[in-house]
C-alpha cells in the first residue's frame, strides 16, 4: 500500500480500478520534407487547424448545455489561440522556409510557448501551459491520424491516472465512465481544475509521479476531499473504505432528503448555511439541489480566470443578473476580484518572489482602480434588482477600507448623475484574512456593515504555513489554539457593534469545526454547495447551550492534537461513520 499526497481540487471519494491514460507524450522527430512538397504539408496543417476548431467548437456547445456559457468559455482560450494569425504563421513558416514537416512544426512551436509561460513567476500563467500541450495533442492527433482514445471505448466505470489532463480533455470525458481522476500535474486554478469541479468528478492533482506509480487495472483510492490517493490498499484499508462510502452514500441521500430544512439548533438558534460560487450557472444548482440559504461568497475572479479576458461592464452586469433570477430574493455576496498570488492577471503581474505577499487583491485595486471602478459599477446597478452585498478582500488596514468605500461612493454619485438606480443602502464589508485585520478588528468593523472570514489565507499568513507545499502542508490546521483565538476575536467584536460575522473560508465546511463556529457565536456559513446539507444536519442535530459548551472546551486547550481529537470525539456522537469527515478520516 501506498499513499499519496496531492492537491485536492474537486472534493468526493472513489474507490476502483485505475485506468492508466499511457502513451500522450508523442516523440516527433525533426523530419524534412522536400521543398516542392512544402506548400502540400502546410496546407495538410491548415487542414488539420480547421478539423481541430470544429472538434473544440463542438465540443464547447456541448460543454454549454451541460456546464453554462462561462465553463464552456474556457474551452475558448485555445480556440482563440489556434486562430491566432501570429500562431500560425510561426508554424506554417517552419514548414514553408525551413522544410519541416508539419508535426515537427506543430510540436516545436507549441512546446516554444509552453516553455515561456512555464517558466513565468504566475502560478496560472504555469498552470495555463497545459492548455498549450493540450491543443498540441488534439493537433498532432489529427496529422498523424491517430484513432480516438481509449477512453472513448471503455467498458466499464475507472479512475483516470494521467501525467496530466488538458480542459478540452476534461470537458469530454464521460461521467458514466470515469468517476475520478489524478494527475501529476496541474493546480487549484487551472482549467482543468475548475471544469472537474463543475464536472463534479473527484479529483487530486499535483502528485507528481503517480503515473509511474501504478499500473493499471490496480486498486485505487481517490480521496478528492483531502487530496489523498491510495495506492494498492491493503485488506483492511480497502474493507474500511468500502464501508465508510456506502454508509455515506446512504447518509448523503438522508441530506439531500431535508435538504431544504432550515439550518436550526435544537434550542432555537438558525445559522444560514450559504454556497460559495465561482459562476452564475452554479448559483441555481446550489439551490436546488442542495438548499442554499443564499451566496455567500461569489469568487468573481473566475470571470476573469475561465477565458484570461477581463470582462467588460456588461459581462459583470450579466453574470450577477443571472445569479440574482437564480437566487428568487436570497442575498448574493460579491467579492470583488481577488486577483494576485496564484491568480494573476498577466496585464498587472510584476515580478515578485513571494507573490502571496505582494502585488494581490485589494491592492491589486487600488494600483489599478480601472477594473476596480469598472465592476462596482455593475455591481450597483445589478443591486437595483435583488440583495446584493459588496465584500472587499484583504483588507489589512483601515485606509484600505476607507478607499474602498470612499471610491465606491464615487461611482454612486456617477450613477446618480447617469439616473441609474441603485442599492444606495448596499452593504459593505470586508474579508478578514490577514492577521492585522483579526488584531485591528474592533476599528475595521465600526467602518463596515459586515465581516466575513477567511481562513484559508487566515490559517496560512498566522501560521506561515503554504498549504500547497507538501513538506509542510500537515501544519496547516483550523485546529490551532491561534486561529481559533483569532476567530473568536472577529466573533466577538462583530458582536460588539453589533456587525454580522460570516465564514467562508473551508474551515466553515469540514463537519468537525461546525458545532465550535456555532458554539463561538457564528450564524452565517458559506461553504461548497455539496457541503451544505451536511453542515445544516450537524446544526441541526445538537443545542446551541451544548455548542457553547463545545467552544468553552476548546477555547482552554492548547495543542492541535488535543482539540482536533476532542471535536472528532464530538462530532462522532451525532453523525454516523459514513460522513464526509469519516471517510476523510480514514
Amino acid at each position: 500500500m501506498e499513499i499519496l499526497k496531492g492537491i485536492p481540487v474537486s472534493p468526493g471519494v472513489y474507490i476502483g480500478e485505475a485506468f492508466l491514460l499511457e502513451g500522450e507524450e508523442v516523440r516527433i522527430p525533426k523530419r524534412m520534407v522536400p521543398p516542392d512538397r512544402a506548400e502540400a504539408e502546410a496546407a495538410r496543417f491548415e487542414a488539420a487547424a480547421g478539423q481541430v476548431l470544429a472538434e473544440l467548437d463542438s465540443l464547447r456547445g456541448v460543454t454549454e448545455s451541460q456546464l453554462g456559457p462561462n465553463l464552456a468559455a474556457i474551452l475558448s482560450v485555445q480556440t482563440q489561440l489556434l486562430r491566432d494569425p501570429s500562431l500560425r504563421e510561426r508554424i506554417t513558416n517552419r514548414v514553408i522556409k525551413q522544410h519541416h514537416s508539419a508535426e515537427y512544426a506543430v510540436a516545436r512551436t507549441l512546446r516554444e510557448v509552453a516553455k515561456v509561460m512555464s517558466a513565468s513567476q504566475s502560478q496560472l500563467i504555469k498552470e495555463r501551459s497545459s492548455d498549450i500541450i493540450d491543443l498540441e495533442k488534439r493537433l498532432l492527433k489529427e496529422l498523424l491520424g491517430e484513432e480516438g482514445e481509449d477512453l472513448e471505448h471503455l467498458q466499464r466505470p475507472v479512475a483516470l491516472v494521467v501525467h496530466d489532463l488538458g480542459p478540452s480533455q476534461t470537458a469530454a470525458l464521460d461521467r458514466n465512465k470515469i468517476k475520478a481522476f489524478a494527475t501529476d500535474a496541474g493546480g487549484r486554478t487551472s482549467h482543468t481544475s475548475i471544469l472537474a469541479r463543475a464536472l463534479q468528478i473527484p479529483a487530486v492533482v499535483g502528485l507528481e509521479t503517480i503515473s509511474t506509480d501504478i499500473t493499471g487495472g490496480e486498486t485505487i483510492i481517490i480521496d478528492g476531499n483531502r487530496g489523498i490517493v491510495i495506492l494498492r490498499p491493503d485488506d483492511r484499508t480497502l474493507a474500511r473504505y468500502k464501508k465508510l462510502q456506502v454508509e455515506f452514500q446512504e447518509f448523503e441521500k438522508s441530506l439531500i432528503k431535508d435538504k431544504d430544512l432550515p439550518a436550526v439548533t435544537q434550542d432555537g438558534r438558525e445559522v444560514r448555511v450559504m454556497a460559495n460560487v465561482e459562476f452564475p450557472e452554479e448559483v441555481l444548482d446550489a439551490i436546488t439541489n442542495y438548499g442554499a440559504a443564499g451566496v455567500g461568497l461569489f469568487r468573481t475572479e473566475f470571470l476573469y480566470l475561465k477565458s484570461g479576458v477581463m470582462p467588460t461592464e456588461q459581462d459583470h452586469f450579466e453574470a450577477y443578473k443571472q445569479s440574482l433570477l437564480h437566487l428568487g430574493g436570497r442575498p448574493l455576496v460579491i467579492r470583488t476580484f481577488d486577483l494576485g498570488a496564484d491568480k494573476i492577471d498577466p496585464a498587472y503581474s510584476v515580478s515578485e518572489h513571494n507573490p502571496f505577499l505582494g502585488l494581490r487583491s485589494i491592492r491589486v485595486s487600488m494600483k489599478r482602480p480601472e477594473n476596480f471602478r469598472l465592476q462596482v459599477r455593475a455591481i450597483l446597478r445589478a443591486s437595483a434588482q435583488g440583495k446584493i452585498r459588496l465584500l472587499l478582500p484583504m483588507i489589512s488596514c483601515i485606509e484600505e477600507l476607507r478607499w474602498g468605500r470612499s471610491t465606491i461612493e464615487e461611482i454612486k454619485g456617477e450613477l446618480r448623475v447617469r439616473n441609474e438606480r441603485f442599492d444606495d443602502e448596499i452593504e459593505i464589508g470586508i474579508m478578514v484574512e490577514v492577521p492585522s485585520a483579526a488584531l485591528q478588528i474592533r476599528a475595521l468593523a465600526r467602518e463596515c456593515d459586515f465581516l466575513s472570514i477567511g481562513t484559508n489565507d487566515l490559517i496560512q499568513y498566522t501560521l506561515a504555513v503554504d498549504r500547497g507545499n507538501e513538506h509542510v502542508a500537515h501544519l496547516f490546521t483550523p485546529a490551532h489554539p491561534a486561529i481559533l483565538t483569532l476567530v473568536k476575536m472577529i466573533v466577538d467584536a462583530g458582536r460588539e457593534f453589533e456587525v454580522p460575522v460570516a465564514m467562508c473560508g473551508e474551515m466553515a465546511g469540514d463537519p468537525i469545526y461546525v458545532p465550535l463556529l456555532v458554539g463561538l457565536g457564528l450564524t452565517e456559513v458559506s461553504v461548497t454547495p455539496k457541503l451544505i446539507p451536511e453542515v445544516k444536519t450537524i446544526v441541526r442535530s445538537g443545542t446551541y447551550e451544548r455548542f457553547k459548551e463545545i467552544a468553552g472546551k476548546v477555547m482552554g486547550m492548547d495543542e492541535v492534537a488535543e482539540i482536533a481529537d476532542f471535536l472528532r470525539d464530538e462530532l462522532d456522537a451525532v453523525l454516523p461513520p459514513g460522513s464526509k469527515f469519516g471517510a476523510g478520516r480514514s
